[in-house]
């Protein structure tokens, strides 16, 4: 009898959890997601005037990438009465479109960041939250016109070279999360700074408007940390909700309040300033150069007032520039530097790759017991 109860236990423990499909979404207040989503609503119209709306592109792509321990049910009325109805969204929270001009180049770039979302449809709480993006870089000739931005956009979207777009990205995301059983312990990125020496090298669209570039640095730590040591994050709040309440628009129109949860710990992240080096001549006249990063991370329990990281951080990669190249933007090289600073410590505290590069990109002392203790706190947050 004992055996059958246990037998019985462990197989409602292996029942997958039934999630429902709300769609896509946009971030913060209604009346500036027109403003601050043109592209995006317009690709979302382009997919619905089609008859394959976006829900449909996001269910196949759930299906064909399918998660054993979550079930994906269409529609949330399918689990109506239930104690708790669990919702997932892709919610996009900032659409960067910028163009430049160099000499008779001109330069278009499209850049979406958005999470794959998980909350209780019935309390308005965030679950779980895994942040994603994706940028495209193209070079014309002329100035894009809005039909060749637009199909940049949804190259964005539907992937483009090889690479998995936010669609993709949004059901990768869904295969690996993790779902507690009991609440778990909440991780957010609530502070990103930018020292002015850093700020200079960045382009107009990251620091033209307030907050923007702090935005951006938390944006880019948390994508890292989350996509390479597989941890949810507390979305970085400030510019889009008030109170810890987010607001969000299906684009079915639905508008909901969700609660973010109060975070058991904290990261604060500052990105300190750029260089770049030349290094030596390559064959055929081309020069190498070293693009560096400098940085600083702190992990912190306010609670208790328990630090478990606190480091300054550098990084350098190498890039060889053709002689045959009139022009070199270095804000992508710069770009590189400082996401692979922590695309390699997230690599790193998940057990996934080797100390060496830590010794010499650390500046703290113990830093090994630091990544020890820091790995602990991954581990509890996932």
């Amino acid at each position: 009898m004992a055996l059958l109860l246990l037998t019985h236990q462990s197989a409602q423990a292996q029942q997958p959890i039934e999630v429902a499909l709300a769609g896509l979404a946009y971030s913060g207040s209604e009346s500036t997601i027109k403003a601050r989503f043109p592209y995006s609503q317009q690709y979302d119209e382009n997919l619905r005037t089609s008859g394959d709306p976006m829900h449909q592109h996001l269910s196949r792509a759930l299906k064909g990438s399918p998660a054993d321990h979550i079930k994906i049910v269409d529609q949330i009325d399918e689990l109506k009465g239930r104690d708790q109805v669990l919702a997932l969204a892709l919610v996009i929270g900032s659409e960067t479109v910028s163009k430049e001009q160099f000499g008779q180049l001109h330069k278009l770039m499209v850049l979406i960041r958005g999470q794959t979302m998980f909350f209780d449809f019935k309390s308005m709480n965030v679950v779980r939250a895994y942040p994603i993006s994706f940028a495209y870089i193209d070079l014309f000739d002329h100035a894009p016109t809005e039909t060749e931005i637009q199909a940049r956009v949804k190259m964005v979207y539907e992937g483009a070279n090889g690479k998995p777009g936010l669609i993709a990205r949004f059901s990768n995301a869904v295969a690996r999360a993790s779902i507690p059983a009991q609440v778990s312990r909440y991780l957010q990125i609530t502070n990103g700074q930018v020292k002015p020496e850093a700020l200079e090298s960045l382009p107009n669209y990251i620091k033209s408007e307030p907050g923007a570039a702090e935005t951006w640095a938390a944006d880019l730590v948390s994508e890292a940390i989350s996509t390479r040591a597989g941890i949810p994050l507390v979305p970085y709040a400030k510019g889009y909700a008030i109170g810890n309440v987010m607001s969000l628009r299906v684009s079915d129109g639905a508008v909901y309040q969700l609660k973010l949860p109060k975070p058991d710990y904290e990261i604060n992240v500052e990105f300190s300033g750029f260089k770049k080096v030349k290094f030596s001549e390559v064959e055929g006249g081309a020069t190498s150069f070293i693009y560096g990063a400098y940085s600083n991370i702190r992990i912190v329990e306010p609670l208790g007032n328990v630090t478990y990281l606190d480091t300054n951080l550098k990084n350098g990669e190498t890039r060889v520039i053709p002689a045959s190249q009139k022009y070199v933007d270095d804000f992508p090289h710069f770009y590189d530097a400082l996401n692979l600073t922590f695309v390699k410590l997230a690599t790193l505290i998940d057990g996934k790759s080797d100390d060496k590069w830590i010794k010499s990109a650390a500046s703290a002392k113990g830093i090994d017991q630091q990544i020890s203790q820091t790995r602990e706190l991954f581990r509890i947050c996932k």
